[in-house]
């Protein structure tokens, strides 16, 4: 007589191990082979870094002392010149500025003075030149930007065109599309003092790029309007006089917000719709209370103000020479 046979059912349960207990069961060839994957990792990041550090001592070494690089290497001339700027100076102003012989080596150029040679551009604010070795010298400089434009003259010297920057520096301008030029207002009251080869910065200059900044952000069809900026005032009442082409002042105090005043401006402006009786005068630094005065006819302004030098001889003018032999890129960092 068979006799059935039931299979009892398979059970399964979950035990959960402490963690020491299971690297505790770690087998000795385990741990070894742990250890030796973390030493080589460790071995490997450190390699990475003195590779890095050398790399980066030997090009440091190699600018600042370049004696020590091979006779072969040391005779290679400049063959490029790349040109890295913010503005408008172009690799014409860049060869021209430098000067490097054509049989000029690059070890045996003193960057401390080809960087003095740009400098003394007053329209460049900072330069940095480096070598890139076998045969490459990168300039990279950053340029001011015009705010205004002036006439000076020295004594007994034909009246000339300079452009003036935010930090009151002047200087002749290269490379500015003449559409943009004729769009500045001139500047007035002011007198240009010799600071060794250039210009001391103008006072004021930063308050009237304010007044400038504000009026093209609140009214830019009334801004360019304006003709003449003076600073005649600024010093004793913190005052900017503006003329605008028609004739009429505007006194702007700069004490006062800009935008505050150049609104109070606007409105005045767009209530007087009389071509007969035009404003002639705005008194806006006196606050809410703004003297106007009106009149029949208005003077046209006709030839832009002459600021007088100080004493010093005036500068060279400056050409562009070709570099022959020498390749020039430029390069815009805006």
């Amino acid at each position: 007589m068979s006799k059935d046979v039931h299979a009892m059912p398979e059970t399964r349960t979950w035990r959960e191990i402490p963690q020491e207990v299971s690297s505790r069961a770690m087998s000795g060839e385990g741990r070894r082979r742990l250890a030796m994957g973390s030493m080589r990792a460790v071995m490997f990041v450190a390699v990475i870094g003195i590779v890095a550090w050398g790399a980066w001592e030997t090009a440091v070494v190699l600018r600042e002392n370049p004696d020590s690089l091979p006779g072969a290497a040391k005779a290679d001339r400049v063959r490029s010149l790349v040109l890295v700027t913010d503005g408008v100076l172009d690799k014409n102003w860049l060869a021209a500025t430098l000067s490097i012989p054509a049989d000029a080596t690059l070890v045996g150029l003193d960057l401390s003075q080809l960087r003095a040679k740009v400098l003394a551009d007053s329209q460049v604010s900072s330069a940095d030149i480096i070598r890139n070795f076998p045969d490459k010298l990168t300039v990279r400089i950053s340029e001011r930007s015009p705010v205004v434009r002036m006439m000076a003259q020295a004594a007994g010297g034909t009246p000339s065109m300079l452009l003036v920057s935010r930090d009151g520096v002047a200087f002749s301008g290269t490379g500015f599309d003449a559409s943009m030029v004729a769009t500045l207002p001139w500047i007035d009251g002011v007198r240009l003092t010799r600071d060794g080869t250039s210009f001391a910065p103008i006072e004021g200059m930063r308050a009237v790029s304010d007044l400038i900044a504000s009026a093209k952000l609140e009214a830019e069809e009334l801004y360019r309007t304006w003709r003449v900026i003076s600073l005649e005032r600024f010093a004793t009442d913190g005052e900017i006089d503006v003329r605008t082409k028609s004739g009429m002042k505007v006194i702007f105090d700069t004490r006062e917000d800009y935008l505050r005043q150049i609104a109070r401006l606007d409105l005045l402006v767009d209530e007087s719709t009389d071509p007969t009786h035009p404003l002639r005068e705005v008194n806006l630094a006196l606050g809410s209370q703004v003297p106007v005065a009106y009149g029949t006819a208005l003077p046209v302004l006709g030839e832009p103000p002459v600021n007088t030098l100080g004493a010093g001889a005036p500068q060279p003018a400056v050409t562009f020479p070709r570099a022959p032999g020498i390749h020039i890129d430029i390069k815009s960092e805006l």
